[in-house]
Parts: structure tokens; sequence; C-alpha cells
């Protein structure tokens, strides 16, 4: 089978395969159309979980589970991640709905999750051919990014039953100390870098002027926008670290991801967008597009964005480390070993330290 670009569909790789007969057989009479012959892809485009296409011809699901190997539960929660998409959706329009949960680790190996599948386009490394005729897509990427990350976070989560989701009071200070511990277990090596921004962020929290839900990884490439208008968002995926806590950390998370065209190396090599001269809204625009529509103060912005470097250094030690250990062959992650010490070093340029 080719691979669908478009939509990131491939085979199953060989190493990530359940027993889709098992699986069949547990959905049955538990989704609309299951009781139909099933055929089973992979979504290859994501890094850490893994997302299968459920095809029953009439219906189709998207099937979520943690990724190959022991892993972080807070980091790649499906429960969590199942409890916030089966009520979200309520409020939030862009949030796909969670239909069914499962923790019998027999089925495939772990927990897993169902949910409704959305039809757009993902936005990776280059724009889409289907928008290429826009001169101003990218633009409009940048709009409906922002405006719908402002619009997730005025969502009444204590109407949807989400308010004990997490812990909101002292969320900075854990993602602080919790992010230092984890990046104790995954390194492979010491890294000085590190050892200076987890100083300096804990001796510059800024005082929190107000709790929300947290998506945790928002970025381009985890949301979905629809064919005909780079500037309608669809979908936005990946819930499964989603809490309570300090919406600035979210807006801090896209900026790490964000690149211009004058970004040096460091910074360009953990864009998770296209690069280059392209009418994309700049870091700086982005976060005053934010100010406006979630009308929330952002001065402290420089903060949050160095924390959020921060963490994707830890996110991507530990992707590597699985791989050094053997227990993903996935050769995307090959050289995520060298991203490590040049993700640190864009977090010691932002906190200017």
């Amino acid at each position: 089978m080719i691979p669908n670009k478009a939509n990131d569909i491939i085979e199953v790789r060989p190493d990530e395969r359940f027993d889709e007969g098992r699986v069949a057989a547990f959905l049955r009479g538990k989704l609309a159309g299951a009781e139909r012959p099933l055929t089973v892809q992979q979504f290859g485009g994501g890094a850490a979980n893994l997302t299968y296409l459920l095809d029953y011809g009439s219906h189709q699901y998207v099937l979520r589970r943690p990724p190959l190997g022991p892993v972080a539960k807070s980091a790649h929660d499906m429960g969590r991640e199942y409890r916030v998409l089966s009520v979200l959706h309520q409020q939030f329009p862009y949030a796909p709905r969670a239909f069914l949960y499962s923790d019998d680790e027999s089925l495939i190996g772990a927990p897993f999750f169902v949910m409704e599948r959305r039809h757009g386009v993902v936005v990776r490394r280059t724009i889409p051919p289907i928008y290429a005729d826009i001169p101003d897509a990218p633009r409009r990427m940048s709009t409906a990014l922002v405006d719908a990350l402002a619009a997730f976070h005025a969502v009444d989560y204590a109407a949807l039953g989400l308010d004990d989701l997490g812990r909101p009071d002292g969320f900075v200070e854990r993602q602080i100390e919790g992010w230092y511990k984890r990046w104790h277990a995954a390194k492979t090596e010491d890294l000085a870098d590190m050892d200076r921004v987890y100083a300096w962020l804990r001796d510059n929290v800024p005082p929190t002027t107000g709790y929300s839900l947290v998506h945790n990884d928002y970025k381009l490439d985890n949301v979905m926008l629809a064919a005909d208008d780079p500037g309608q968002m669809v979908a936005i995926f990946d819930w499964d670290m989603c809490t309570l806590g300090d919406p600035l950390c979210d807006l801090g998370a896209l900026l790490c991801y964000w690149t211009e065209p004058t970004d040096p190396p460091h910074f360009q090599q953990m864009a998770m967008m296209p690069k280059g001269d392209l009418g994309f809204m700049t870091r700086a625009e982005l976060v005053a597009r934010y100010a406006e529509k979630s009308g929330r103060a952002v001065h402290s912005i420089n903060f949050y964005h160095a924390l959020g470097l921060y963490r994707l250094v830890v996110i991507i030690a530990q992707i590597y480390i699985r791989y050094v250990r053997g227990q993903t062959k996935d050769g995307r992650f090959a050289g995520f070993g060298q991203m490590i010490p040049l993700m640190a070093q864009a977090a010691v340029d932002v906190a200017q330290l």
C-alpha cells in the first residue's frame, strides 16, 4: 500500500502491530458499524503515542495507545485523555469525541481508547500542496491556532466535571521539579545547561494570574485545519497530558515549536512547522494576538518560553532513551540525541543566562 501522505496514513509498522481480530471482537457491539469487517492502518506522523485508523467501511474511528516500552504514565495517560475527550466536545468543538476506553492490557499490550475521526489537513514541515495557491495561508494558520488556544483556555471546566483533573495551585513549581526528575531518569549524559535552566526557573517563577485547562502539548502539527480554508480549525489532538494549571504554559510551549526566518539553527532545529519567510506570524505577534483574544497579561512570557524549552528537552530525551534501549525501532528517533544539547542551549538563550 502506498502511504497516504496527506493524512499520514501508513501500513502498521511491524513492531507496533496488535491482534486485529481480538480488537475487532472486543469492539463488536460497542461502536456503530463495528459488526462489519475491520481494517487497521496507522497514522505515521506522531513521535510518541501510537494512533491507528479503524476502518469498518461504513464507519471510521481512531484508536490511541501509549508508545512501546516502559513510559511515564503521567505523560501517556490514555484514561485521562479519554476522560477529557468524552466531555470537552460539549463546549469546545475542536476536541474530537471519545467513545470507549479499555484498561485491559491483554488486548493490545496497553490501555487504549477509541475516538471519532476528523477529516482535514495536518501541517508539518512544509506547506501542503492544497494550500499552495492561498498566499496568506500561513497567516490564516497562525490566527486559527492562537485563537483556538484562547478559546480553549476560556472553557468552563467545572461545568464539564473536570474541576478535579489536576491541582492548579503550585502547578508551575511542580512542572519544574517534575521535569527535572524525569530528566535525570532519561538522560544519556550529564548536561550543565539543564542544571542552569532548572535553577533559573526555580528562582524566577512569576505569580499565576489565573487557572484554566491546559493542553500541555499545543503546536501546529497537533491540530487539523479545513482542506478548503487554512484559517478554519477542524480538530486539536494529543490530550493525554491535559490538566488544570497556568494557561501561559501552553503559550510558552507553542513558542518552543515556532520558528522565524532569522532564528539561529538551534532554534530552527526544533520547529514543528514549515520554515522560511512564508508569512507566518512572529512569536511576538502570536503573543500579542493571544493577549488580545484572552485578556490575559503576558509580560512574563519569556519565563514560560524557557520552561517550555526545558520541558521539550526532557520529552525528546525520553523518546531517545527508548530508541537507545531498543524499546522502539522507529528510525526517526536516531537523531534525537543530537537535538538534546541544542534545545538546552535554546532554553539558556531565552532565559538569558
